[in-house]
């Protein structure tokens, strides 16, 4: 029961099995899900960015190593959306598939099995990973639900004046910069080049905030599946969760070597990529009502394949 694998993927499988019992058991509905999204993605999640982003200084960064995540990453993204089409819900999948559990997860087992050395370069990807991929993301799917929202009223016949693409894109950059994801990352960041320090009295709520995210939103993966006909969506769960636990880590090898990439920078970077899907993927579904039923499946599945595929990829990497 010490292997760092097991360690840090079981307290993840057994939030999701509390929220399941809990609605199994109705203990909160169906209904209620809204209420506790929006909980946990306008207050507790950036309580969390905030406060992991209010102590990154960008001069100490070595980007190397999580320039080839990054890479390995856009790549999936980019391949999803050529591959599936260009709308909101493949943009929600692209996210499901480069979008790694890094803190939960990540931090306690980077931390068991390479040690001081390790988490700093996981703390490196950490500080920049939803800064990165979120805010992408966001920009996407703003993009891609203007496209749809146009598409719609074509095919219901509703005469919409065509807009420039420039003015869709510059929509849906502020859409997505005033977001309740990429606020409080960029206002975290700017926070800790001044060097201040936040005050006891206003860290600590802010801490405890942002500690609450992670098991909330785990607990309400589970409730969302015992809502959900999973047997409907376990194929296109299990490619989910196979193209995030797999092919990332593959091609963050590949790309790794390519570059001259070698020792424990590169093995982090390859571990971090073998991560289940992080729960903010489902807050993003939940977010714009896409995919909700196949993202819950794919992040359960993900997390419960994850118990072999992290342990084999630390067994090749190692």
């Amino acid at each position: 029961m010490n292997h760092p694998v097991l360690t840090s993927l079981l307290p993840v499988v057994l939030l999701i099995a509390a929220g399941f019992a809990a609605g199994k058991r109705g203990w909160i509905s169906a209904g209620s899900v809204k209420d506790l999204s929006n909980l946990v993605f306008f207050l507790l999640s950036p309580a969390l960015l905030f406060r992991a982003m209010s102590t990154v200084h960008v001069e100490q960064l070595s980007l190397r190593p999580v320039a080839v995540y990054f890479i390995a990453a856009g790549l999936i993204f980019a391949g999803t959306l050529v591959l599936r089409g260009f709308n909101s819900r493949t943009a929600v999948l692209a996210l499901a598939n480069t979008y790694s559990n890094a803190v939960m997860i990540g931090i306690p087992l980077i931390g068991l099995a390479y040690g001081p050395e390790g988490m700093v370069t996981l703390l490196t990807l950490v500080s920049l990973h939803s800064l990165v991929i979120l805010t992408t993301a966001t920009v996407v799917l703003e993009l891609a639900v203007s496209r749809d929202a146009a598409l719609a009223a074509k095919r219901d016949g509703v005469q919409v004046p065509a807009r420039p693409m420039f003015a869709t894109v510059l929509t849906a950059v502020r859409n997505a910069v005033l977001h309740p994801v990429p606020i409080p990352i960029i206002v975290g960041l700017l926070f800790a080049q001044t060097g201040w320090v936040l005050p006891e009295v206003i860290d600590k709520p802010i801490q405890l905030l942002g500690q609450a995210f992670g098991p909330l939103a785990l607990v309400m993966v589970g409730i969302t599946l015992a809502h959900t006909a999973v047997g409907q969506h376990l194929r296109g769960a299990l490619v989910q969760a196979l193209v995030k636990n797999l092919l990332h880590p593959v091609l963050v090898v590949a790309l790794g070597w390519a570059l001259g990439l070698t020792g424990l920078p590169l093995t982090v970077m390859v571990v971090a990529a073998s991560l289940p899907i992080g729960a903010n993927v489902f807050l993003f579904s939940q977010r714009y009502k896409v995919a909700e039923e196949l993202v819950t499946a794919s992040v359960a599945v993900s997390t419960a394949l994850a118990l072999v595929t992290v342990s084999v990829v630390m067994a090749l990497v190692g």
